[in-house]
């Protein structure tokens, strides 16, 4: 597990837009959030330098997602949670690109059924957004629910997710 102060941060532009990535003393990714401004102050109350070039693979695969041909990320990460969380996050890095699952399929694939609420909760709690794809995760009704980055932003990406999966080919 990671300390909890990064090493460092940088900003990167994606066409979502802009995300701060917070990196460990070892360079894995330990926070990746939308909500820059809430991450400068971060960065300025802590005293984290802010390094881009650090980020730089980051920002590369990133930038692939943008374009349609990355579809898993294969960065070292160093999200700090409790082991339920991680429990949690490793899972849904297990969702296919393009594809949604309910908090209580989630919560059964993390062989608790009866977690749905905890699964939630570890999934708003996900500090490496899109990375770690917390954003598939929908109700059991099929409707969007909550995402820290807001729910046009969930819609989003989504919608980029789907626009850019091969149609399924039926036999």
């Amino acid at each position: 597990m990671s300390n909890r102060i990064a090493a460092c941060y940088g900003l990167i532009d994606t066409r979502f837009g802009t995300v701060a990535a917070w990196l460990d003393k070892t360079g894995a990714l330990q926070r990746l959030e939308f909500n820059v401004a809430r991450e400068l102050e971060r960065a300025h109350h802590h005293g984290t330098p802010r390094d881009d070039a650090a980020v730089a693979e980051v920002a590369r695969q990133l930038a692939e997602y943008d374009a349609g041909m990355r579809r898993e990320f294969t960065l070292p990460l160093a999200a700090v949670g409790s082991d339920f969380q991680h429990k949690v996050w490793a899972e849904l890095c297990r969702i296919p690109y393009g594809t949604t699952i309910s908090y209580g399929e989630l919560a059964r694939r993390v062989g608790d059924p009866g977690a749905a609420r905890a699964v939630g909760r570890a999934n708003a709690t996900n500090p490496i957004a899109l990375i770690v794809p917390c954003h598939r995760v929908i109700g059991s009704d099929g409707k969007l629910t909550g995402y820290a980055g807001g729910l046009p932003l969930k819609a989003t990406l989504l919608q980029f997710e789907l626009s850019h999966t091969p149609p399924a080919l039926f036999l």
